[in-house]
């Protein structure tokens, strides 16, 4: 018994190391929003939702992963500030979730939504 769950635990190392080490990989299956790597923290003006209600929404990378996924992330609204935002994982596109608001994206198009009743259509501009 011992010898089959060491062969499944090396089988599974080995599988996530190997989807660990490729970035195309992680950026191919659309996991979460892409930067320029670690090194983007803190940049406002690298990722911003360009909505149609005419405003634009930067979103400030707080912690990145190796691949350079935003993993933690300040969304700017206008109104309220700034909103700490996480990524959640979901099976297609991502989710970065804060109080009160969320974001529901699929490459390039995202819905930010600010409540059940209030949904803005948006895409990302790259910098």
């Amino acid at each position: 018994m011992r010898a089959g769950f060491y062969k499944f635990f090396a089988t599974a190392l080995c599988a996530s190391f190997v989807f660990i080490s490729n970035p195309l990989s992680a950026a191919a299956a659309d996991l979460g929003i892409m930067t320029s790597g670690p090194g983007a923290v803190g940049r406002c003006s690298e990722i911003v939702f360009t909505c149609e209600n005419g405003r634009s929404y930067p979103l400030c990378p707080i912690a990145v992963s190796v691949v350079g996924e935003v993993v933690t992330a300040s969304l700017y609204t206008g109104h309220r500030g700034a909103t700490h935002v996480r990524m959640i994982p979901m099976g297609v596109g991502y989710r970065y979730a804060g109080r009160g608001v969320w974001l529901d994206g699929f490459r390039e198009n995202a819905l930010l939504n600010f409540g059940k009743h209030s949904q803005i259509a948006c895409t990302i501009q790259h910098s």
